[in-house]
């Protein structure tokens, strides 16, 4: 098996002012991005997407609150 993570998601409290902070700060271009739902940067090999934290707790199927979830989620694509 590969070893390598295909993406990282990170839940965030605010989604605009963290595309300010990777856009603006850091000077990172967006690859792609769905309204203020999600926004997606193409690294060297690796995409890392920011999506609010309440949405991506939703998904994973875990309350936003508490110690169980981290806000954040790690992606392992295979080619088959």
């Amino acid at each position: 098996m590969e070893q390598r993570i295909s993406l990282i998601t990170l839940g965030v409290s605010d989604l605009a002012r963290s595309r300010r902070f990777y856009e603006e700060g850091l000077g990172w271009l967006v690859g792609m991005a769905v309204g203020s739902e999600v926004v997606f940067y193409q690294l060297n090999g690796l995409i890392l997407s920011l999506y609010p934290r309440a949405a991506l707790a939703q998904d994973v199927g875990v309350a936003e609150q508490g110690g169980g979830f981290g806000g954040i989620t790690l992606a392992h694509n295979v080619r088959s």
